[in-house]
């Protein structure tokens, strides 16, 4: 089944009644505020005891998203209080500790039938799967989804925006969607949360690449995110996923939202490597988890054990780790050349005939 917009017949069951977002950052505050606009009621689960008490206290996340006040109905928790009045999880953590989340998810009284969704644009360190793959083998593909899509917080929140819920389970999907267009979001749903997942990671890793080479000119810039996203786009469809999720919201569409977002993390970092500033001080920097940081170095191990040509994301990871200096990853982006097309092989006149006439017994 392809992508398609939510329409009223799509979702047929009952939606939950009561959600908890995992991760008080910009987006899972973003999420929570907005499924409770669905009519939802929601639990935001801050990491430690001191951020929940913050919250609660200023009434709206001032570190992350900062002017956008908390509905009254939001309730603030911390990440070790109990799910098991939860009928959908979300996770909004930073991939890089999303495995552990995963993994402790039923000790922390999550219901059998609970649905859990994945919010983070990242792999999962150090095998460089992606989240769906890892709650899948848990807990079943029924119960997971994923969403996608250009989602900067604090336009979420005031303007709307467009997103991609993605499940093999189409009723989940559906109910994601649901949720999302009654809470003022666009949300079209697929069945290829591989894809999806792959797309976020392409953008967020072209988005840091783009940025390394902005300095040095647009075509430079462009050339880096086309590479990047053309190289991670044969991994994902060596494991079945789709070219439209690469196309769609969730791969170009939220790859513009990011090069364009002054604030964005994964470009902002992508300036900084660009800048000579050392992979490991940029986290502190921005003040929050660059995702691509983490998965550049896995997304190309997992490029070379499948045998795929990848010398910009090759590139890219060896700027991160400091083997290749910002001059040379320019050069390498403006030499590199993609593998030649798979050019069809041009049929002789009269070839249907000839099959015709063997599979009809005719010579």
């Amino acid at each position: 089944m392809p992508m398609a917009n939510l329409s009223r017949s799509t979702f047929r069951g009952s939606a939950p009644r009561r959600a908890t977002v995992v991760g008080a950052g910009s987006f899972g505050t973003a999420v929570a505020m907005l499924l409770v606009r669905a009519g939802v009621r929601t639990t935001l689960q801050a990491r430690t005891a001191a951020q929940a008490a913050e919250l609660q206290r200023d009434g709206e996340n001032r570190a992350y998203l900062p002017g956008v006040a908390f509905p009254r109905e939001l309730r603030i928790e911390t990440s070790g209080d109990s799910l098991d009045r939860a009928e959908l999880v979300l996770l909004a953590v930073p991939s890089i500790a999303i495995a552990t989340v995963i993994a402790e998810l039923e000790q922390r009284g999550l219901q059998r039938r609970t649905p859990i969704v994945s919010l983070a644009k990242g792999l999962v360190s150090p095998t460089g799967a992606v989240t769906t793959s890892i709650s899948s083998a848990l807990y079943g593909a029924e119960r997971v989804a994923v969403i996608g899509g250009p989602a900067h917080a604090d336009e979420l929140v005031h303007d709307g925006g467009a997103l991609v819920a993605a499940s093999t389970d189409e009723q989940l999907a559906g109910m994601l969607a649901h949720l999302f267009t009654r809470g003022g979001v666009i949300c079209e749903i697929s069945n290829d949360p591989l894809g999806v997942e792959y797309a976020g990671a392409a953008k967020n890793a072209a988005a840091l690449a783009s940025g390394a080479t902005e300095a040095q000119g647009l075509n430079a810039a462009g050339a880096a995110a086309g590479h990047i996203f053309q190289e991670i786009w044969r991994l994902a469809e060596g494991q079945g996923g789709r070219p439209e999720s690469m196309i769609g919201l969730a791969g170009t569409g939220d790859l513009v939202a990011t090069a364009l977002a002054p604030g964005s993390r994964n470009r902002r970092a992508g300036e900084l490597l660009g800048a000579g500033v050392p992979a490991a001080e940029i986290p502190q920097r921005i003040g929050q988890a660059v995702e691509a940081l983490e998965s550049v170095p896995m997304l190309a191990k997992a490029l070379a054990d499948a045998g795929i040509e990848a010398p910009v994301t090759s590139g890219l990871s060896a700027l991160i780790s400091g083997q290749l200096s910002v001059d040379s990853w320019t050069a390498l982006v403006r030499t590199s050349v993609p593998p030649p097309a798979l050019w069809r092989r041009r049929v002789r006149p009269g070839f249907w005939a000839r099959m015709r006439a063997r599979f009809s017994g005719k010579r």
